[in-house]
């Protein structure tokens, strides 16, 4: 599903933020540039109430901010790797670095979870991990994300 969703576009080795309302604007950004966001003012508001309810912070230096909303007709998604250390109030209370975001419809339950399980199995692998850290540009971030490059 991964190589479904995400292009050269929606990646960026250098995204930019200094807190979490920034990270997440900047990747909505991408993700608005690539035509698909009806309604950028919606998709922002549901993505700052989600997280506002329950950090999307996860461990091992990972944020996965999402939301549902009527903004999109589709899932969507982008991935921005962070120079700077992220205070994104993660589970292991450690900053975040790497950063997915999901959008769906609200009516769509099966493509989002499909979405998140790969990129979760995809993201507990420190080898992975450390690739996306490591790649030189977007083009190598996306081949690291989609298994061309190990």
């Amino acid at each position: 599903m991964l190589k479904e969703v995400l292009s050269v576009n929606l990646v960026t080795t250098d995204l930019q933020g200094k807190d979490k309302r920034e990270i997440i604007t900047n990747l909505l950004n991408l993700l608005d540039a690539s035509g698909k966001v009806k309604d950028y003012d919606m998709a922002l508001r549901d993505l700052l109430e989600h997280e506002a309810g329950m950090s999307t912070g996860m461990e091992n230096g990972i944020a996965i901010p999402h939301a549902k909303s009527d903004a999109v007709d589709e899932l969507i998604a982008a991935v921005g790797i962070s120079k700077k250390k992220i205070n994104f109030e993660c589970l292991d209370r450690r900053p975040a670095q790497i950063f997915i975001m999901t959008l769906s419809p609200k009516d769509a339950g099966g493509p989002h979870v499909q979405f998140l399980a790969e990129i979760g199995k995809l993201l507990r692998d420190r080898k992975k991990r450390k690739a996306l850290l490591s790649a030189k540009n977007d083009e190598q971030l996306l081949k690291v994300l989609v298994g061309k490059l190990s």
